[in-house]
Protein backbone atom coordinates (compact mmCIF):
# COMPACT_ATOMS: atom_id res chain seq x y z
CA UNK A 1 0.00 0.00 0.00
CA UNK A 2 1.13 3.48 -0.73
CA UNK A 3 1.79 5.81 1.68
CA UNK A 4 1.51 9.74 1.71
CA UNK A 5 5.80 9.74 0.99
CA UNK A 6 5.48 7.18 -1.80
CA UNK A 7 2.62 9.21 -3.66
CA UNK A 8 4.27 12.64 -3.05
CA UNK A 9 7.70 11.24 -4.40
CA UNK A 10 6.12 8.67 -7.26
CA UNK A 11 4.11 12.04 -8.22
CA UNK A 12 6.89 14.22 -8.77
CA UNK A 13 9.06 11.40 -10.30
CA UNK A 14 6.12 10.56 -13.19
CA UNK A 15 5.17 14.45 -13.84
CA UNK A 16 8.80 15.46 -14.39
CA UNK A 17 9.42 12.74 -16.23
CA UNK A 18 6.71 13.36 -18.32
CA UNK A 19 7.52 17.03 -18.24
CA UNK A 20 10.80 16.01 -19.84
CA UNK A 21 9.64 14.13 -22.52
CA UNK A 22 7.51 16.94 -23.45
CA UNK A 23 10.46 19.27 -23.44
CA UNK A 24 12.73 17.43 -25.02
CA UNK A 25 11.00 15.21 -27.95
CA UNK A 26 9.96 18.31 -29.73
CA UNK A 27 13.23 19.86 -29.40
CA UNK A 28 14.57 16.81 -30.58
CA UNK A 29 11.99 16.49 -34.02
CA UNK A 30 12.95 20.67 -34.11
CA UNK A 31 16.25 19.85 -34.49
CA UNK A 32 16.52 17.11 -36.94
CA UNK A 33 13.81 18.97 -39.17
CA UNK A 34 16.47 21.90 -39.46
CA UNK A 35 19.22 19.56 -40.22
CA UNK A 36 16.87 17.64 -42.92
CA UNK A 37 14.62 20.20 -44.49
CA UNK A 38 16.86 20.78 -47.39
CA UNK A 39 16.29 16.92 -47.82
CA UNK A 40 12.99 17.25 -47.76
CA UNK A 41 12.68 20.05 -50.13
CA UNK A 42 15.11 18.69 -52.72
CA UNK A 43 13.63 15.22 -52.80
CA UNK A 44 10.02 16.45 -52.59
CA UNK A 45 8.89 14.45 -49.96
CA UNK A 46 4.86 14.70 -49.55
CA UNK A 47 3.76 16.33 -46.39
CA UNK A 48 1.88 13.61 -45.04
CA UNK A 49 5.15 11.64 -45.35
CA UNK A 50 6.83 13.77 -43.47
CA UNK A 51 4.42 14.38 -40.58
CA UNK A 52 4.00 10.10 -40.70
CA UNK A 53 7.67 9.76 -40.25
CA UNK A 54 8.39 12.69 -37.51
CA UNK A 55 5.49 10.72 -35.51
CA UNK A 56 7.80 7.32 -35.97
CA UNK A 57 10.63 9.87 -35.18
CA UNK A 58 9.11 10.13 -31.92
CA UNK A 59 8.68 6.42 -30.98
CA UNK A 60 11.81 5.36 -32.18
CA UNK A 61 14.39 8.12 -31.11
CA UNK A 62 11.93 8.67 -27.88
CA UNK A 63 11.97 5.11 -27.00
CA UNK A 64 15.95 4.69 -26.92
CA UNK A 65 15.96 7.72 -24.89
CA UNK A 66 13.85 6.81 -22.23
CA UNK A 67 16.08 5.77 -19.74
CA UNK A 68 18.64 8.83 -20.23
CA UNK A 69 15.37 11.11 -19.70
CA UNK A 70 13.88 9.25 -16.54
CA UNK A 71 17.89 9.99 -15.69
CA UNK A 72 17.50 13.41 -15.84
CA UNK A 73 14.07 14.03 -14.80
CA UNK A 74 15.24 12.32 -11.09
CA UNK A 75 18.30 14.35 -10.81
CA UNK A 76 16.08 17.16 -11.32
CA UNK A 77 13.55 17.13 -8.57
CA UNK A 78 15.35 14.98 -6.52
CA UNK A 79 18.21 18.18 -6.18
CA UNK A 80 15.35 20.24 -5.75
CA UNK A 81 14.21 18.32 -2.85
CA UNK A 82 17.36 18.20 -1.42
CA UNK A 83 18.07 21.93 -1.75
CA UNK A 84 14.67 22.26 0.00
CA UNK A 85 16.00 19.96 2.41
CA UNK A 86 12.87 17.96 2.35
CA UNK A 87 14.85 14.69 2.34
CA UNK A 88 16.64 15.66 5.25
CA UNK A 89 13.34 15.84 7.03
CA UNK A 90 12.23 13.12 5.77
CA UNK A 91 15.26 10.90 6.93
CA UNK A 92 15.37 12.47 10.08
CA UNK A 93 11.59 11.50 10.47
CA UNK A 94 13.06 7.72 10.90
CA UNK A 95 12.48 6.78 7.61
CA UNK A 96 15.53 4.36 6.33
CA UNK A 97 17.46 5.52 3.04
CA UNK A 98 16.01 1.84 1.61
CA UNK A 99 12.41 2.76 2.56
CA UNK A 100 12.98 6.51 1.14
CA UNK A 101 13.91 4.63 -2.72
CA UNK A 102 11.26 2.76 -2.64
CA UNK A 103 8.53 4.88 -4.42
CA UNK A 104 11.79 5.53 -6.90
CA UNK A 105 11.67 1.82 -7.69
CA UNK A 106 8.38 1.52 -8.42
CA UNK A 107 8.27 4.81 -10.61
CA UNK A 108 11.35 2.81 -12.26
CA UNK A 109 8.99 -0.32 -12.21
CA UNK A 110 6.31 1.62 -14.62
CA UNK A 111 8.72 2.91 -16.76
CA UNK A 112 10.67 -0.29 -17.27
CA UNK A 113 7.16 -1.46 -18.57
CA UNK A 114 6.30 0.89 -20.67
CA UNK A 115 10.02 0.74 -22.31
CA UNK A 116 9.19 -3.60 -22.55
CA UNK A 117 6.06 -2.53 -24.38
CA UNK A 118 7.05 0.07 -26.69
CA UNK A 119 10.24 -2.05 -27.49
CA UNK A 120 8.83 -5.03 -28.25
CA UNK A 121 5.65 -4.43 -29.99
CA UNK A 122 5.13 -0.55 -30.29
CA UNK A 123 8.74 0.99 -31.68
CA UNK A 124 9.07 -2.12 -34.50
CA UNK A 125 5.82 -0.96 -36.64
CA UNK A 126 7.27 2.58 -36.00
CA UNK A 127 10.50 1.64 -37.35
CA UNK A 128 9.61 0.31 -40.62
CA UNK A 129 8.56 3.72 -41.83
CA UNK A 130 11.24 5.51 -40.07
CA UNK A 131 13.80 3.27 -41.44
CA UNK A 132 11.68 3.28 -45.33
CA UNK A 133 11.20 7.14 -45.18
CA UNK A 134 14.91 7.47 -44.09
CA UNK A 135 16.14 5.40 -47.11
CA UNK A 136 14.40 6.78 -49.63
CA UNK A 137 14.88 10.52 -48.97
CA UNK A 138 17.70 11.19 -46.62
CA UNK A 139 20.18 7.80 -47.54
CA UNK A 140 19.60 7.61 -51.36
CA UNK A 141 22.31 5.67 -52.99
CA UNK A 142 23.24 4.24 -49.60
CA UNK A 143 23.21 0.37 -49.44
CA UNK A 144 20.43 -0.76 -47.24
CA UNK A 145 21.24 -4.59 -47.75
CA UNK A 146 24.25 -7.04 -48.90
CA UNK A 147 24.01 -7.27 -53.00
CA UNK A 148 27.13 -9.45 -53.62
CA UNK A 149 28.05 -13.19 -52.77
CA UNK A 150 24.54 -13.86 -50.98
CA UNK A 151 25.01 -17.66 -49.81
CA UNK A 152 21.56 -18.88 -47.65
CA UNK A 153 21.15 -22.15 -46.27
CA UNK A 154 16.94 -22.18 -46.36
CA UNK A 155 16.85 -26.11 -44.46
CA UNK A 156 18.95 -28.54 -43.62
CA UNK A 157 19.09 -30.09 -47.59
CA UNK A 158 18.76 -27.13 -49.20
CA UNK A 159 21.40 -24.53 -50.21
CA UNK A 160 21.03 -21.06 -52.73
CA UNK A 161 23.76 -18.55 -54.04
CA UNK A 162 23.45 -15.28 -56.07
CA UNK A 163 26.42 -13.73 -57.28
CA UNK A 164 24.62 -10.01 -57.04
CA UNK A 165 21.07 -9.00 -56.05
CA UNK A 166 19.01 -5.99 -57.31
CA UNK A 167 16.20 -5.51 -54.67
CA UNK A 168 14.89 -2.38 -57.03
CA UNK A 169 14.43 -5.01 -60.00
CA UNK A 170 14.35 -8.50 -57.53
CA UNK A 171 16.52 -10.04 -59.60
CA UNK A 172 19.56 -12.36 -58.58
CA UNK A 173 22.12 -13.53 -61.25
CA UNK A 174 24.26 -16.38 -61.31
CA UNK A 175 21.89 -18.11 -58.97
CA UNK A 176 22.35 -21.51 -57.70
CA UNK A 177 20.29 -23.93 -56.04
CA UNK A 178 21.59 -27.34 -54.60
CA UNK A 179 19.61 -30.05 -53.09
CA UNK A 180 21.20 -32.45 -50.69
CA UNK A 181 19.49 -35.93 -49.84
CA UNK A 182 19.30 -37.75 -46.25
CA UNK A 183 22.54 -38.74 -46.28
CA UNK A 184 23.89 -35.27 -47.20
CA UNK A 185 24.87 -36.31 -50.73
CA UNK A 186 24.18 -34.19 -53.91
CA UNK A 187 20.87 -35.02 -55.14
CA UNK A 188 20.36 -32.12 -58.08
CA UNK A 189 21.73 -28.93 -58.79
CA UNK A 190 19.15 -26.13 -60.66
CA UNK A 191 21.42 -23.00 -61.76
CA UNK A 192 20.35 -19.98 -64.06
CA UNK A 193 22.27 -16.92 -65.36
CA UNK A 194 19.71 -15.05 -63.57
CA UNK A 195 16.32 -15.62 -61.74
CA UNK A 196 13.72 -12.75 -62.01
CA UNK A 197 10.56 -12.46 -59.15
CA UNK A 198 7.07 -12.02 -61.34
CA UNK A 199 5.21 -10.13 -58.86
CA UNK A 200 1.83 -10.35 -60.73
CA UNK A 201 2.28 -14.00 -61.80
CA UNK A 202 4.00 -14.84 -57.89
CA UNK A 203 6.52 -16.86 -59.79
CA UNK A 204 10.09 -17.06 -60.63
CA UNK A 205 11.85 -17.10 -63.76
CA UNK A 206 14.73 -18.83 -64.84
CA UNK A 207 16.72 -17.83 -67.61
CA UNK A 208 19.19 -20.33 -69.04
CA UNK A 209 18.00 -23.23 -66.68
CA UNK A 210 20.18 -25.58 -65.96
CA UNK A 211 19.47 -29.00 -63.92
CA UNK A 212 21.64 -31.80 -63.00
CA UNK A 213 20.68 -34.91 -61.31
CA UNK A 214 22.61 -37.25 -60.34
CA UNK A 215 21.32 -41.31 -60.69
CA UNK A 216 23.50 -44.49 -59.64
CA UNK A 217 26.35 -42.10 -60.92
CA UNK A 218 24.98 -41.04 -64.08
CA UNK A 219 24.47 -37.11 -64.41
CA UNK A 220 20.91 -35.88 -65.82
CA UNK A 221 20.62 -33.01 -67.43
CA UNK A 222 17.88 -30.69 -68.03
CA UNK A 223 18.19 -27.22 -69.90
CA UNK A 224 15.17 -24.80 -70.87
CA UNK A 225 15.97 -21.49 -72.41
CA UNK A 226 13.36 -20.02 -69.56
CA UNK A 227 11.64 -21.67 -66.61
CA UNK A 228 8.35 -20.00 -64.85
CA UNK A 229 8.39 -22.11 -61.77
CA UNK A 230 8.42 -22.07 -57.43
CA UNK A 231 10.48 -21.92 -54.95
CA UNK A 232 9.83 -21.85 -50.89
CA UNK A 233 11.75 -18.76 -50.23
CA UNK A 234 11.15 -15.27 -50.93
CA UNK A 235 13.74 -13.53 -53.15
CA UNK A 236 13.62 -10.82 -50.23
CA UNK A 237 14.91 -13.11 -48.07
CA UNK A 238 17.59 -13.50 -49.94
CA UNK A 239 19.50 -10.25 -48.34
CA UNK A 240 16.88 -8.61 -45.72
CA UNK A 241 17.12 -5.07 -45.18
CA UNK A 242 20.36 -3.93 -42.42
CA UNK A 243 17.64 -2.58 -40.18
CA UNK A 244 15.05 -5.60 -40.90
CA UNK A 245 15.71 -6.74 -36.60
CA UNK A 246 14.20 -3.19 -35.81
CA UNK A 247 10.81 -3.86 -37.52
CA UNK A 248 10.23 -7.15 -36.03
CA UNK A 249 7.75 -7.52 -32.57
CA UNK A 250 9.29 -9.85 -29.46
CA UNK A 251 7.84 -13.09 -31.58
CA UNK A 252 8.84 -11.74 -35.06
CA UNK A 253 12.22 -11.28 -34.30
CA UNK A 254 12.73 -14.59 -32.33
CA UNK A 255 11.82 -16.28 -34.99
CA UNK A 256 13.67 -14.62 -37.57
CA UNK A 257 16.97 -15.04 -35.59
CA UNK A 258 15.79 -18.81 -35.27
CA UNK A 259 15.41 -18.72 -39.06
CA UNK A 260 18.60 -16.73 -40.05
CA UNK A 261 20.82 -19.23 -37.93
CA UNK A 262 19.68 -21.60 -39.49
CA UNK A 263 20.62 -20.56 -42.65
CA UNK A 264 24.12 -19.43 -41.51
CA UNK A 265 23.43 -15.37 -42.26
CA UNK A 266 26.78 -14.02 -41.26
CA UNK A 267 25.25 -10.90 -39.81
CA UNK A 268 23.53 -12.78 -37.01
CA UNK A 269 25.31 -10.46 -34.70
CA UNK A 270 23.58 -7.43 -35.53
CA UNK A 271 20.17 -9.04 -34.62
CA UNK A 272 20.72 -10.50 -31.47
CA UNK A 273 22.40 -7.66 -30.74
CA UNK A 274 19.15 -5.74 -30.94
CA UNK A 275 16.72 -8.61 -29.12
CA UNK A 276 19.34 -8.39 -26.13
CA UNK A 277 18.98 -4.34 -26.25
CA UNK A 278 15.77 -4.80 -26.25
CA UNK A 279 15.98 -6.56 -22.68
CA UNK A 280 18.01 -4.57 -21.41
CA UNK A 281 16.81 -1.31 -21.54
CA UNK A 282 14.26 -1.93 -18.90
CA UNK A 283 17.38 -3.17 -16.58
CA UNK A 284 18.69 -0.03 -17.46
CA UNK A 285 16.07 2.29 -15.98
CA UNK A 286 16.33 0.95 -12.68
CA UNK A 287 20.07 1.12 -12.65
CA UNK A 288 20.10 4.74 -13.81
CA UNK A 289 17.32 5.38 -11.22
CA UNK A 290 19.93 4.49 -8.53
CA UNK A 291 22.60 6.50 -9.76
CA UNK A 292 20.56 9.80 -10.34
CA UNK A 293 18.90 8.91 -6.37
CA UNK A 294 22.62 8.80 -5.13
CA UNK A 295 24.00 11.63 -6.85
CA UNK A 296 20.69 13.90 -6.24
CA UNK A 297 19.76 13.41 -2.63
CA UNK A 298 22.50 14.36 -0.85
CA UNK A 299 22.95 18.50 -0.71
CA UNK A 300 25.82 20.10 -2.59
CA UNK A 301 27.48 23.42 -2.73
CA UNK A 302 27.13 23.82 -6.38
CA UNK A 303 23.25 22.59 -6.04
CA UNK A 304 21.08 21.40 -8.72
CA UNK A 305 23.53 22.71 -11.49
CA UNK A 306 26.35 20.28 -10.47
CA UNK A 307 23.90 17.72 -10.35
CA UNK A 308 22.41 18.17 -13.84
CA UNK A 309 26.19 18.29 -14.99
CA UNK A 310 27.43 15.37 -13.19
CA UNK A 311 24.27 12.96 -14.84
CA UNK A 312 24.59 14.76 -18.34
CA UNK A 313 28.43 13.27 -18.02
CA UNK A 314 27.43 10.01 -16.85
CA UNK A 315 25.04 10.00 -19.22
CA UNK A 316 26.99 10.53 -22.49
CA UNK A 317 29.86 7.90 -20.96
CA UNK A 318 26.67 5.32 -20.61
CA UNK A 319 26.18 6.18 -24.15
CA UNK A 320 29.81 6.49 -25.54
CA UNK A 321 30.43 2.66 -23.97
CA UNK A 322 26.80 1.47 -25.64
CA UNK A 323 28.15 2.51 -28.91
CA UNK A 324 31.72 0.79 -28.23
CA UNK A 325 30.58 -2.60 -27.37
CA UNK A 326 27.95 -2.25 -29.77
CA UNK A 327 30.06 -1.81 -33.09
CA UNK A 328 31.92 -4.57 -31.60
CA UNK A 329 29.31 -7.05 -31.47
CA UNK A 330 28.34 -5.94 -35.06
CA UNK A 331 32.11 -5.74 -36.45
CA UNK A 332 34.58 -7.70 -34.85
CA UNK A 333 32.80 -11.24 -33.74
CA UNK A 334 32.15 -10.09 -30.16
CA UNK A 335 29.52 -11.65 -28.09
CA UNK A 336 26.64 -9.56 -28.23
CA UNK A 337 25.50 -10.70 -24.88
CA UNK A 338 28.48 -9.46 -23.34
CA UNK A 339 28.25 -6.23 -25.58
CA UNK A 340 24.95 -5.35 -23.93
CA UNK A 341 25.73 -6.97 -20.09
CA UNK A 342 29.46 -4.91 -19.76
CA UNK A 343 28.09 -1.43 -19.84
CA UNK A 344 24.95 -2.33 -17.45
CA UNK A 345 27.33 -4.16 -15.17
CA UNK A 346 29.46 -1.47 -14.72
CA UNK A 347 27.06 0.80 -13.88
CA UNK A 348 25.37 -1.48 -11.76
CA UNK A 349 28.67 -1.50 -10.32
CA UNK A 350 28.99 2.30 -9.93
CA UNK A 351 25.19 2.19 -8.77
CA UNK A 352 25.86 0.25 -6.04
CA UNK A 353 29.08 2.07 -4.99
CA UNK A 354 26.89 5.62 -5.34
CA UNK A 355 24.59 4.32 -3.07
CA UNK A 356 26.52 3.42 -0.49
CA UNK A 357 27.91 6.76 -0.10
CA UNK A 358 24.88 8.38 -0.61
CA UNK A 359 23.73 6.06 2.71
CA UNK A 360 26.59 7.25 4.37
Amino acid sequence: MLTILDRYILKRYLVTFLGMLMLFVPIGIMANLAEKVGKIIDNEAPLGEVIVFYGNFTLVIGNLLLPIFLFLSIIFFTSKLASNTEIVAILSSGVSYWRFLRPYLIGATLVAFLIFMMGMFIVPHASIGYNEFEYKYFKRGKQVRETTNIFNQLNENDYIYVSSFEPSRKIGYNFTFEHFDSIKQLDYKISSTNIRWIEKDSIYRLTNYVKRKLRDGVEIMETKRRLDTLFTFKIEDLTPVSYVAETKNLFELNEFIDDQKRKGASNINAYILVKYKRWALPITAFVLTIIAVAVSSVKRRGGMGLNLAFGIGVAFIYIFFDKVFGTLAEQSGFSPLLAVLIPNLLFGAFAVYMLMRAKR
